[in-house]
């Protein structure tokens, strides 16, 4: 009964669009694919895009535009990028024809833009692309802003398209900007707009597209691939419809300019927080562990935007309202985070109280055993004494790790609550430790500090601060809070891990950069499972907490080998993180 009440809900809702992309376009026979999977998270957004995709077919001739893309592909432009910009220039070329035609589509553009901005800022904002548009929606939701000298230069080219019908000024404004942006020598090595729209239909038919295109598409003819070009290029957002594990393994790279590159470290710290180390303090850790697969990365270690923010944005905005759902979240589950909490510093202060035990041992020196005199010049046994020893309870010391990247947000409130509930139980037992989330940014790793290792009880409530946002470099991550607990003085060491099993991380391109390999799938996941091993051959304990879903446990077991744990449900964590930490502490002499 639910799976027929959703299907019809499902064509309903796609009944209601076409209607409106129909009325808006004026052709009852258009065939467009249309966004109802967003719909669920934005009604607005679904709208402009029926809006959108209508009034781009009444303008302007969409064939030559769809068969203008297929050309720039065949010279050999990069799909993703190339439909990104399309977007928005279809986006500037109808809104201002069709505002004016119809009342009520501006409201519906700036409602799409914001709920856009809600729940897709981190993804648009780790490129250069999606900053151009995260800048033209806030100044459409918000009202003239500054820009970046180079995003202000990209919003004016795509102004210049408000009131031209030409379909031919679109395609060479999207052919300029993507020649500007992403691969500014293509018409050097690959061809100029004359020699891509001058490619027949013959050749575009004759092409092995299977061989070209990628993987998700090798079942598509080229009129099946044509539609789908055009529908991305056209459509308000990139399609989510990629199957998840294909997504993940997929390479990722943005090309920057030297101007941009030299900006980087300054929106790094707009967006991110002031770093709470110097300059140089960063250089220096940078050279250190920035090596091998990371070279060309940098770490960047902040307090987090609401700690040590440089200006209010909407970055900031986002956090906060991270930090006010986690907390809401907290109270919905304080009995049972509680409870975790009591089991928790229960099971440790037990494990620290056996530890403290005295413990009377014979020895070659300490109080003499009357009873022993006799073994003296008969017998070789010069164990004549007793000494007390007392085990030191106060030689440990925690790194709880956090994976704080994208994928993590739908359980952004679970792994808070996880972080929190290990950082009150240490604290109540008295065991020194750190906690800290990690995403990267173009090549940034981001170290958030939430609390330090001597910070007051009171500390750990900044853990509900965590949000989710962008990549992860999760090697890289290990290995700077393995560095942290080594310089540490206590003689017994262990990191905590929260993560999903799924490092993967953007590529940025710089100008003379190495350009290493993409971090993502099998590679990645190499990657940190060695670094695992480099952590526990220095002598430092390590458990991974895994929270993801499920086709990811055999990457998170790769990693993290037997000191694994899988918490299903929040009610189990105290116990499966007890009991590692236990065994921490019994198994040390």
């Amino acid at each position: 009964m639910e799976e027929a009440a959703l299907e019809i809900s499902q064509f309903e809702i796609e009944n209601r669009l076409r209607n409106l992309c129909w009325t808006v376009s004026g052709d009852y026979g258009l065939n467009i694919k249309l966004d109802t999977l967003s719909y669920s998270k934005s009604i607005y957004v679904s709208l402009y895009d029926a809006v959108k995709q209508g009034a781009f077919s009444k303008y302007f001739d969409r064939n030559a535009f769809g068969l203008y893309l297929m050309k720039k592909l065949y010279y050999g432009a990069e799909e993703q990028p190339l439909t990104s910009l399309a977007q928005l220039c279809v986006d500037s070329a109808v809104y201002q024809k069709i505002s004016r035609e119809r009342q009520g589509v501006q409201e519906i553009r700036k409602k799409a833009f914001a709920d856009l901005m809600e729940y897709d800022f981190a993804r648009l904002a780790s490129s250069f692309i999606g900053q151009i548009r995260l800048s033209i929606m806030q100044e459409a939701v918000l009202g003239p802003r500054t820009m970046q000298s180079r995003i202000r230069r990209a919003a004016d080219m795509l102004e210049a398209l408000w009131e031209t019908e030409d379909t031919m000024a679109v395609i060479r404004t999207v052919d300029a900007l993507y020649n500007w942006l992403v691969d500014p020598h293509f018409e050097e090595r690959r061809g100029t707009l004359d020699q891509v729209l001058a490619v027949t239909m013959d050749e575009l038919r004759e092409f092995r597209w299977q061989d070209y295109l990628e993987e998700e598409a090798y079942e598509e003819n080229f009129d099946q691939y044509l539609s789908r070009v055009t529908q991305a290029a056209t459509q308000m957002q990139e399609e989510q419809t990629e199957p998840e594990e294909k997504k993940r393994l997929r390479a990722k790279r943005i090309l920057v300019d030297q101007e941009a590159a030299d900006k980087m470290y300054t929106y790094i710290e707009l967006n991110y927080g002031r770093s709470y180390l110097s300059r140089q303090e960063q250089e220096r850790i940078n050279r250190g562990l920035c090596r091998g697969a990371h070279e060309d990365c940098s770490l960047y270690y902040t307090d987090g935007i609401l700690a040590s923010m440089v200006k209010k944005n909407y970055q900031s905005e986002y956090a906060r309202r991270a930090r006010s759902e986690n907390l809401k979240a907290y109270g919905h589950h304080m009995r049972v985070s509680r409870r975790n909490i009591e089991q928790l510093s229960d099971t440790l202060r037990r494990a620290l109280t056996a530890r403290s035990e005295r413990e009377t041992v014979r020895s070659e020196f300490g109080m003499i055993e009357p009873v022993k005199l006799w073994k003296v010049g008969r017998s070789p046994d010069r164990k004549l004494f007793v000494r007390e020893l007392r085990k030191d309870s106060s030689d440990f010391v925690v790194h709880v790790l956090i994976d704080a990247s994208g994928s993590q947000r739908r359980r952004q409130t679970l792994v808070a609550l996880q972080g929190y509930i290990i950082s009150e139980a240490l604290s109540i037992v008295g065991i020194p430790h750190r906690v800290m989330g990690f995403c990267t940014f173009w090549d940034y790793t981001v170290m958030q500090r939430y609390r330090d290792y001597d910070d007051p009880k009171e500390a750990n409530q900044r853990i509900f601060e965590f949000h989710a946002s962008s990549n992860n470099r999760d090697g890289l991550a290990v290995r700077a809070a393995a560095d942290s607990l080594l310089h540490r003085q206590e003689e017994h060491k262990v990191l905590i891990v929260l993560s999903d099993g799924r490092p993967n991380d953007i590529i940025v391109n710089r100008p003379n950069s190495r350009n290493p390999l993409p971090y993502s799938g099998d590679y990645a996941v190499r990657d940190t499972a060695a670094e695992v091993r480099k952590v526990r051959a220095a002598g430092i304990s390590v458990l991974g907490v895994f929270a993801g879903e499920e086709q990811d446990l055999q990457a998170e077991r790769r990693i993290f080998g037997r000191d694994f744990a899988y918490i299903r449900d929040i009610m189990n964590f105290s116990s499966v993180v007890g009991r590692y930490l236990q065994r921490q502490l019994d198994d040390v002499d």
